[in-house]
């Protein structure tokens, strides 16, 4: 399945390696990561789903396919702007919320609104959002294959 992981673009060093984690495990499992494509969380997830042996999509809000970062198998360029952050989750079967700031918030948003399960790992926690919180990265990936059995 194709599993859209968002968070910020500007992140700490341990919200990175959760990141990496994250795309570790949906790249072993066979996932294909869908992000935005430049740093940050979207840097650390591909990083870590490549390490896996995953496959990675990139969708960008430039012009650009060659702002994506050097971990994206597939840089879609939109040239959108932030109105790209429709785009993340509408490609995702489900998706993983990882810490973020209000580009993150706009992606839950749409992903309640595409009616794609939301799994957060140190994510937001939105009234009247049906977000599923998990402890760790292994445990968010199995949350998404479960909410799509």
């Amino acid at each position: 399945m194709r599993v859209s992981v968002i968070g910020g673009g500007t992140i700490t060093n341990d919200e990175a390696d959760r990141a990496e984690a994250v795309g570790r495990e949906l790249g072993r499992r066979g996932h294909t990561v869908v992000c935005g494509g430049l740093g940050g969380t979207m840097e650390a997830v591909c990083r870590g789903a490549k390490e896996a042996g995953g496959t990675t999509i990139g969708i960008l809000p430039g012009d650009r396919r060659t702002a994506a970062n050097e971990h994206v198998d597939i840089p879609i360029a939109t040239g959108l702007a932030h109105a790209r952050n429709a785009l993340v989750p509408m490609n995702g079967d489900a998706i993983i919320a990882l810490a973020g700031g209000v580009g993150t918030l706009s992606e839950i948003g749409f992903a309640g609104i595409y009616d794609r399960p939301i799994v957060g790992l140190e994510t937001h926690d939105i009234a009247g959002v049906e977000i599923e919180t998990v402890e760790t990265p292994t445990a968010a990936v199995d949350a998404v294959e479960g909410a799509l059995e």
